[in-house]
């Protein structure tokens, strides 16, 4: 069944007329809508940096604040949405500028759960890098529980991944942290 077909049914199913002059267009924008949100599947973090990783003599910390994302919940494919923080100590290697938050858009565009996208983006780093340590910070708003269940719209998920010397030793982490505006 294509997803035009499944969201004119759920349009059926909750007692609405697709049919309707409003309605009529909402599944094929709902189609191309999911086919955005979702990109990141049809993304390749690998592909992303390939080109971009330099050799260069650096071992301080490098830090990407506040980049701006957007995701589904996979439990109830509700956004949910936020800012992420990416830290890394290079060990002979570091990547563009620009592909951090091009790895955070390719693991936040996927039916997601905000650990795991957390851990995601530190594991990749960590993989392709091989830096002395990767942090991630994500803080986001959820909107399943802000318009359904138990509607706090104020409460937000602060979540984090740490490696290597970031979960090792307690001043870069505490670093790190106050580098992004979080208390140590």
């Amino acid at each position: 069944m294509s997803v035009e077909k499944a969201i004119r049914e759920i349009l059926v199913q909750i007692g609405e007329n697709p049919d309707r002059e409003g309605l009529r267009d909402t599944p094929d924008r709902m189609a191309r809508m999911f086919q955005e949100l979702t990109m990141g599947y049809d993304a390749s973090p690998h592909e992303i940096i390939h080109e971009a990783v330099f050799t260069i003599k650096y071992d301080e910390m490098v830090v990407v604040k506040d980049i701006e994302f957007y995701s589904l919940c996979e439990h109830h494919m509700l956004p949910f949405f936020g800012s992420c923080s990416v830290g890394y100590i290079p060990n002979g290697k570091v990547v563009g500028l620009s592909k951090i938050p091009r790895i955070v858009e390719v693991f936040s565009r996927r039916l997601q759960v905000q650990e795991r996208m957390t851990a995601q983006i530190a594991d990749f780093l960590m993989e392709e890098l091989e830096p002395l340590g990767v942090a991630v910070v994500a803080e986001a708003r959820h909107l399943c529980m802000a318009m359904r269940g138990i509607m706090k719209a104020d409460a937000s998920m602060l979540t984090s991944s740490m490696r290597g010397a970031f979960k090792k030793d307690e001043r870069t982490r505490g670093e790190f942290l106050s580098f992004i505006g979080k208390r140590p």
